[in-house]
């Protein structure tokens, strides 16, 4: 596979994200295994910044240098990887990635990761399915996915996300000297649910007075978020951290007792993935792709969505039973291997490799 080369689609830090930050963590990996990369991202800057606070034209003017490059990208390389979400995103990026790849004869595999998959296909399967019949492979992270694809009778594949574990690593974990402290590490975006974060740790502090809790992230509720967390006198007791990069979110893991995950939809998060590599014991709604994930009081304690008195039992639990804890962080660590890139590496080439073993016997064929 040295000899590859490969473009890969998909969003790109700023703002850093799960897909953002698996797009680019591929990149590097890939690299590393002596393959080329041409990224196109998906996220550019608006050029002219101006251009990016008018709605409507600020797509057009994101869009066209993307059609550009992904031409250009497409006449290079041997494959596209496209990575792919739900809503208008599939719309705008991913559909046209596959086309103009089918027009310069570039095998795709779309990588798709969307956690909000089966409401979307539900309302625009018939144009979802028009793309991914010009797809050579489509492959996702998780058996959730895979279910919900498998409804609509189409064949996936599963390739893991990948988890850095020289980045995200167990710290040695003494006793508490105050706490719990609580960990937050999704977007300040209405489908993570960060206001079930804050009312859980009010509950919490019921119980714990000092308990503290870390939102790291970034997004359109920030406001409204800190309003909540004034109006539930923890104003003293929450540290909104912004967007915080990989080597940030290394250092708040170690410091965590407990991380939550409050979405209301999900697929492979990889936020969950980090904690279980940082030894820090999750507590996360039981939603989408999270119990293909990890296994309720095995890897993880998990809860119904928007139910605040649910999750802030769950942590007390944690904190009352240390034994729990600890078995969690255990079988968390062994859990986690899965998701390593020794471990994911073989499976993703071996795509590679079969598509475009596939479209060298088709061209072999059609050959006079």
């Amino acid at each position: 596979m040295t000899a590859l080369s490969v473009g890969l689609v998909g969003p790109l830090p700023p703002p850093s994200g799960g897909m953002a930050n698996q797009t680019l963590q591929l990149a590097g990996l890939l690299r590393g295994a002596g393959i080329e990369v041409e990224t196109v991202q998906v996220n550019a800057d608006y050029r002219p910044a101006w251009t990016g606070r008018i709605r409507g034209v600020r797509a057009l003017v994101r869009l066209l240098p993307y059609l550009l490059r992904l031409w250009r990208t497409a006449g290079r390389v041997q494959l596209f990887h496209v990575m792919a979400n739900s809503g208008w995103s599939w719309h705008l990026f991913v559909a046209p990635a596959i086309r103009i790849a089918r027009l310069r004869g570039t095998p795709v595999v779309v990588n798709y990761r969307g956690g909000e998959a089966a409401a979307f296909f539900a309302r625009a399967w018939p144009r979802v399915a028009a793309s991914l019949a010009r797809a050579d492979a489509v492959i996702v992270p998780s058996g959730f996915l895979e279910t919900v694809f498998g409804q609509y009778g189409f064949a996936t594949q599963v390739v893991p996300n990948i988890v850095d574990l020289e980045r995200f690593a167990a710290a040695t974990r003494g006793t508490a000297v105050a706490g719990p402290r609580l960990l937050v590490a999704r977007n300040l975006e209405a489908i993570y649910d960060n206001a079930t974060a804050l009312r859980t740790l009010a509950l919490v502090r019921e119980t714990h007075p000092t308990a503290t809790l870390v939102i790291a992230g970034s997004g359109p509720l920030h406001a409204v978020l800190e309003a909540l967390a004034a109006t539930l006198n923890l104003r003293e007791a929450v540290t909104f951290t912004g967007r915080v990069d990989n080597a940030g979110m290394a250092a708040l893991y170690r410091a965590a007792d407990v991380m939550l995950n409050c979405s209301l939809v999900d697929n492979t998060p990889n936020s969950v993935l980090e904690a279980l590599a940082s030894g820090v014991p999750v507590v996360s709604t039981n939603v989408g792709g999270v119990p293909y994930l990890v296994e309720d009081g095995r890897t993880a304690l998990l809860v119904p969505p928007a139910a605040p008195r649910a999750m802030a039992d769950a942590v007390l639990r944690l904190v009352a039973e240390p034994a729990l804890a600890a078995a969690l962080r255990e079988a968390g660590l062994r859990q986690v291997q899965q998701y390593t890139w020794a471990s994911v590496r073989p499976q993703l080439l071996g795509v590679y490799q079969a598509v475009l073993a596939e479209r060298a016997a088709t061209a072999a064929v059609s050959r006079p």
